[in-house]
């Protein structure tokens, strides 16, 4: 005869050891909301530096105020400092951003390979196709960052050099290579053709001409210019079958 004391350990129920968590994933649970919230507020700041640079292109950097950005986004004037704590501060965010990634695109064709012809026909193009989705970054880069402190003009500069220097340097490898002209200065030249691309801020936005046909009339014109004659009518032969059968106008250098 079993004892009592027997029966009830016999029909007492076994205990399982609680299942361990696992360390790491009981850290990483609670960064989650964390990140959400960091890729709220990045895209949050792309927004508020996209209604900056329109309301500077607009009205200027004098003629504008943190109020005027604010209206834009529908929010309150104070929620700006959370991310720029002065005028000054966005314009020169504005500034950077018009050329973010510029220089690096534009050294990755001017030392790659190809003719200096070819080099200086991609540099064109790739220095024209922000305007697409960047009009108003490059409108204030060119006609406002005069207004910058001198620390952030500093700045700002050294990335517009860093660009002269890549044109500059084509322009000399084809003077020496012997595709283009020998008697133009390369430097005037570089910030002639710089001046002329920089200029479409001013007109592309009314004209009824898509960016292709802009960037085929630079090519065909400059390379003639540089004395790149037999090239430059093939690279620019896409923009002239545009004009249906308008007659072709002949360059004598």
């Amino acid at each position: 005869m079993k004892s009592r004391s027997a029966g009830r350990s016999e029909a007492s129920p076994v205990r399982r050891a609680a299942p361990r968590r696992d360390p790491a994933r009981r850290e990483t649970a609670p960064e989650e909301p964390l990140d959400r919230r960091k890729r709220a507020t990045h895209r949050r700041a792309g927004e508020i530096i996209e209604a900056a640079a329109r309301v500077f292109a607009e009205r200027g950097y004098h003629g504008a105020t943190t109020q005027d950005i604010a209206d834009v986004l529908k929010i309150r004037q104070a929620s700006l400092y959370y991310y720029f704590p002065s005028k000054e501060v966005a314009l020169e965010l504005v500034c950077m951003r018009g050329v973010e990634g510029f220089y690096e695109t534009e050294k990755a064709i001017a030392e790659g390979p190809g003719t200096a012809t070819e080099r200086l026909s991609g540099l064109i193009r790739a220095h024209i196709s922000p305007l697409l989705d960047r009009g108003n970054f490059m409108k204030v880069f060119l006609a406002q960052r005069q207004f910058l402190p001198a620390d952030s003009r500093r700045r700002v500069r050294k990335v517009s050099r860093g660009i002269e220097a890549l044109f500059e340097d084509v322009l000399r490898q084809g003077q020496r290579s012997g595709e283009f002209r020998a008697d133009f200065d390369p430097r005037i030249a570089t910030l002639s053709i710089l001046a002329l691309m920089n200029g479409c801020t001013a007109w592309y936005s009314r004209e009824q001409v898509s960016m292709e046909r802009i960037g085929g009339e630079f090519i065909s014109l400059i390379l003639r210019g540089v004395g790149a004659q037999k090239t430059s009518a093939k690279a620019g032969r896409s923009a002239h079958k545009t004009r249906g059968k308008r007659s072709k106008i002949s360059i004598d250098l």
